[in-house]
């Protein structure tokens, strides 16, 4: 695999000394990279070799290369000591189809060559890595999977010029076609840290793949790596499911944008907008969102509850709303994503109030498994919590949270799927992309008698917010509350 990496000096530069950072040499790339143009550097990674060299320097243009030979055999060996454990690993112990996830590789190649200027810092040339230059990148052939018109719509948001030339599979059988190999070639003026951090992001969302395991340290790097311009992109919700994939990693990632704060300017002016053909997705408001959280605050305080569970606490909406309650004198929440627990953390301020930690301790874990924390609780929510799960764990979270922990009121929302044909499209998609399924009122109803007869509890189902004469609630609720205290 082969990119190669462009700066060129404008022909004329004005001599005004509002214009002296502008005034650089082409050559003056190899300062920004930390490469010296004269010599070939090699790296051996877990996955194979990485060599950098220039096949141009001179002051108006100069092209760095990095050429990645994919090791099949070292990529089906357990990483080297040392090597990033997340990134070396292989999918399977032996040689199989990975070496063609060509994004993957790219990427992790590019972070691992080019570290230092990935922080955006350069010894001799600050200046210049502080200021935005004209930039290319040319990759002979990249892996695009998706729909059509992808890398444009990756890059071309950012501010980007982007050519994507598809390629034949095999010139001689035309008729196998030309996907998912594109000549691919990126240009625009950008900060190089810039630069490759956008490379880092989309090469693997463009290949759709990974050549390694994907754990919540993804969520981080995405975090670092997307921070000034993910959470403003027009497609940042296909980005994060494309580069995640995984539902749990998603929701964490989805967390940690609604505590961004606004990205700073960028100094080059993106392109208007460009958005996939994807279908229009309406979402509930966030007054039903507030709504509904209210609502079950009041569910809890008429139940007497002294000691509260929130079961799937995120980022601690509910939890800052129950404190206020003073009846409540112990309150615990429970996620299984430790970033929503930290952002929770922050949000209810436990740092810088420790008087609250005698009331108020958060948890990780998982309903799908047995915990004996939870026991002993007067009340216990599901706030749209049980959509996120497979349903082949509704059983096991049933019996965890009802029959183990046996909490004296069990409160639950989650969406009514009948009412998502109020919106476009709607009766053919969940209302979002990491649910796992959304109930009927009647597949609702059923779950809640069952688990009510089975774990003695009585059921009282509710309907929140909007209703529709046809369609029912927007969101269906349900509370139990424990027979024989």
């Amino acid at each position: 695999m082969l990119l190669t990496l462009t700066l060129t000096q404008p022909d004329a530069v004005q001599a005004d000394a509002a214009q002296t950072a502008a005034q650089h040499s082409a050559s003056d790339l190899g300062f920004l990279l930390h490469k010296h143009p004269e010599r070939v550097q090699t790296k051996t990674l877990s996955f194979g070799t990485v060599s950098v060299f220039y096949p141009q320097v001179s002051a108006q243009q100069t092209t760095a290369a990095l050429l990645l030979e994919v090791d099949p055999v070292a990529l089906s060996r357990t990483a080297r000591a040392g090597a990033d454990q997340n990134e070396g690993a292989p999918l399977e112990p032996y040689v199989n189809d990975r070496p063609y996830t060509s994004g993957s590789f790219l990427a992790v190649a590019l972070r691992d060559t080019f570290g230092t200027a990935f922080t955006g810092r350069s010894n001799d040339r600050q200046a210049l890595a502080d200021q935005a230059l004209a930039f290319s990148v040319h990759l002979p052939c990249v892996t695009a999977r998706g729909p059509e018109g992808l890398p444009e719509r990756l890059f071309g948001p950012l501010g980007y010029t982007v050519e994507a030339t598809p390629i034949l599979l095999d010139p001689l059988y035309p008729e196998w076609g030309e996907q998912p190999y594109v000549e691919l070639r990126v240009s625009g003026q950008v900060r190089l840290r810039e630069l490759l951090a956008h490379l880092y992001v989309l090469l693997p969302v463009l290949d759709g793949k990974r050549h390694y395991y994907l754990n919540e340290a993804e969520v981080d790097k995405l975090a670092r790596h997307g921070a000034g311009w993910l959470d403003t992109h027009p497609e940042r919700d296909f980005i994060t499911r494309r580069y995640l994939r995984f539902a749990a990693l998603v929701r964490q990632a989805e967390e940690g944008f609604s505590e961004s704060k606004t990205a700073e300017p960028q100094d080059t002016a993106p392109s208007a907008p460009v958005r996939l053909n994807l279908p229009a997705l309406h979402l509930p408001s966030s007054n039903l969102h507030g709504e509904r959280l209210q609502w079950v605050a009041e569910q809890v305080a008429a139940s007497g509850a002294a000691s509260v569970l929130d079961l799937g606490c995120g980022e601690g909406k509910l939890l800052r709303l129950l404190l206020e309650n003073a009846q409540i004198r112990q309150l615990v929440g429970m996620d299984v994503s430790a970033r929503a627990l930290e952002i929770a953390a922050r949000r209810l301020n436990l740092r810088e109030r420790p008087e609250l930690a005698a009331r108020v301790s958060l948890l990780h874990g998982s309903l799908s498994y047995p915990d004996s924390r939870l026991k002993g609780f007067d009340a216990a929510t599901l706030v749209e919590v049980i959509e996120h799960l497979e349903p082949y764990q509704i059983g096991p979270l049933t019996r965890h949270v009802f029959g183990n922990a046996h909490p004296g009121t069990v409160i639950v929302t989650t969406p009514n799927r009948e009412y998502n044909a109020v919106f476009e499209n709607g009766s053919e998609r969940m209302r979002h992309a990491d649910h796992r399924f959304e109930w009927t009122r009647a597949e609702f109803e059923a779950w809640g008698k069952a688990t009510a007869q089975t774990h003695g509890y009585t059921l009282t189902l509710h309907g929140l917010g909007d209703l529709h004469p046809d369609y029912g609630p927007i969101t269906q609720a349900a509370v139990f509350v424990r027979q024989n205290g």
